[in-house]
């Protein structure tokens, strides 16, 4: 097949391509791209062909491919086993809540004082803290998805030993919950990690979002299923139980997940070529280190401190809820345990349902054209960090059962939306650093974990029906200084300082990179291409060899002493001189037979 002046050659296939023949096919389960693998119909070169080439498939991909059998598409099935991991670790986080109000029926006795039990809700906060901006560094220097596995792994490991800690003394529960805290604070940077490979940019909202969402449905299965194996057979159950299933997670995670598409060995050629092409080649720049990190233009950067503000009032009212919203229904309502679990899941579960909505919504506005990017941002934010403040005043006020759990629902649901707004609005100012900033902006948001837990203990201590009116009033105020700050400073466009230096764009352009070593000749200082005309710059490096308007010379072409092939100035001359005999040259007349 002949196509755009040059032969178009069958190259040989791999993985599963070479089993049945598929070249394109599956691309539609997540749309987004065309049958030419969203490239627009943009011819191929003989080099692309390298493109589609795939690792060789491991031995259990010989017998089960890699691959989610209800979704189509490789990257929505990375979203939804990042979306089960977050379910299992947020899981986790509701085991000791339950553990505490079995602890307060009598049935269990650890005579904690109120520093103790402090010390305990907030133990995991003080590892959480520690490892953010590190795990955003770890994402960058080996693959984000198994730094993102192996959290999960290690904090399950270590779930099944808080039970036993329980036993022997309230110290060494602390010590297992910071450890817990340690691995998990890695986790949201290194998600972030992901999505910089495999994130297309108009696919940024609804792939984040689905994974985020887990979060949130982990709160939703957590509560009530603690709930239920503390009420049915005792405190240790919920333990054990989250400790195994992210064992059985990890060994899934395992074999479906991998640090890029093109490492991917049954990945479509389609999907495949969709997403290099929609990323570009920025993905192939050189990974951000400590010293490369423009910390000074972060630290001045209000859009980045627009994140870091709506990240500390998202969290201070989500770790509020899923701290304290069973002990709030138990202690104003009267509910019991298995009831506070499940009434207290209810919000939570329509939130995890609005979550990847507001991203699929958020992803049409922008595509469309309806909104900017930065209007979109702020538009999700404030409105949902707004309606849920709003609802939390009726919280602090309503008298009624009903009237609580409607308003706590209403509200924790409609704050989905935010996550479309702040969570997301790193890939969009600073994708090279988004896993850096991630863990910035949770580490900050994780003092909130920390400050939540004392301040609610203290101010409900003694008095605990009264109290919390008080409690959901801060909660709205804090609500109110995040749509403020988010509103003022927020953006959704590319930061200057987050654009690749021409030292970074040399380092990873191969072709640049290839004609300077051509045109070097040996001289370790790059110079000895100096004033060969047309190709020069000013570093001695020619012109890049894909410029049609360049000339490409190799080889040394300036005056060097003692170089006999070396010339003043390059002169273009014929590869043979013309033919000038009369025999079969000129026109007839002038032909000699």
């Amino acid at each position: 097949m002949r196509h755009m002046g040059f032969e178009k050659f069958e190259m040989p296939k791999r993985g599963y391509d070479e089993m049945d023949g598929n070249t394109g096919g599956g691309g539609g389960g997540g749309g987004g791209y065309d049958d030419d693998g969203g490239g627009g119909g943009l011819p191929e070169s003989p080099m692309s062909f390298e493109e589609i080439e795939r690792p060789p498939l491991r031995h259990v991909d010989k017998y089960v491919r890699a691959e989610c059998p209800c979704i189509k598409t490789t990257r929505f099935t990375i979203a939804l086993m990042t979306c089960l991991g977050f379910i299992i670790s947020f899981g986790m986080r509701c085991n000791m809540g339950m553990a505490k109000l079995q602890f307060e029926n009598g049935e269990v006795k650890y005579n904690w004082t109120v520093a103790m039990e402090s010390a305990v809700d907030s133990s995991f906060f003080w590892g959480y803290l520690v490892t953010q901006v590190p795990g955003g560094f770890l994402a960058s220097m080996y693959p984000a998805n198994r730094i993102f596995g192996t959290a999960i792994a290690c904090s399950s490991f270590l779930n099944l030993l808080v039970p036993g800690a329980m036993a022997l003394h309230p110290t060494v529960v602390i010590l297992v919950r910071v450890l817990q805290g340690l691995v998990e604070g890695v986790t949201y940077p290194a998600c972030h990690g992901i999505w910089r490979f495999w994130a297309p940019p108009l696919e940024r909202s609804r792939l984040a979002t689905m994974a985020f969402s887990g979060s949130y449905a982990g709160v939703v299965i957590g509560m009530p299923m603690s709930g239920i194996l503390t009420g049915w057979i005792s405190w240790h159950a919920p333990f054990y139980f989250y400790g195994l299933m992210g064992c059985l997670w990890y060994c899934f995670w395992l074999w479906l997940s991998f640090e890029k598409p093109r490492q991917h060995p049954t990945i479509t050629v389609k999907e495949l070529k969709y997403i290099e092409k929609s990323l570009g080649e920025s993905v192939q720049l050189p990974m951000p280190t400590i010293a490369t990190t423009p910390w000074r233009a972060m630290a001045t950067s209000m859009p980045v401190y627009a994140i870091i503000v709506a990240n500390f009032c998202r969290s201070w009212n989500f770790y509020l809820l899923v701290l304290y919203q069973s002990a709030y229904l138990k202690h104003s309502f009267d509910f019991k345990i298995e009831e506070t679990g499940i009434l207290g899941a209810l919000p939570h579960l329509l939130m995890t349902i609005i979550v990847p909505f507001g991203g699929m919504l958020a992803d049409y506005l922008r595509r469309s054209g309806i909104m900017t990017t930065t209007n979109v941002r702020k538009l999700f934010n404030c409105g949902g960090f707004g309606l849920e403040g709003l609802f939390f005043l009726v919280v602090a006020h309503v008298t009624s059962p009903m009237g609580a759990v409607t308003a706590l629902t209403l509200g924790v649901a409609f704050s989905g939306f935010a996550i479309s707004g702040y969570n997301v609005n790193h890939l969009d100012i600073a994708p090279r650093y988004a896993s850096i900033l991630m863990g910035m902006s949770n580490g900050i948001g994780t003092i909130a974990g920390l400050i939540c837990p004392i301040a609610i203990d203290h101010l409900t201590r003694g008095q605990p029906k009264s109290c919390w009116s008080t409690v959901f009033t801060i909660a709205a105020c804090v609500h109110l200084v995040g749509i403020t700050f988010y509103g003022i400073f927020a953006s959704g466009e590319l930061q200057p300082w987050a654009e690749p230096t021409l030292e970074e764009q040399k380092s990873w352009d191969p072709v640049a990179s290839g004609y300077e070593k051509e045109t070097t000749f040996n001289d370790p200082n790059g110079t000895a291409g100096a004033g060969m005309g047309p190709g020069a710059g000013p570093d001695g490096a020619g012109a890049p060899m894909h410029d049609p308007s360049k000339t490409v010379s190799y080889g040394a072409v300036t005056h060097v002493a003692n170089n006999p092939f070396a010339y003043p100035q390059v002169v273009d001359e014929p590869v043979q001189p013309e033919a000038r005999d009369a025999y079969l040259h000129g026109n007839p007349a002038e032909r000699t037979y």
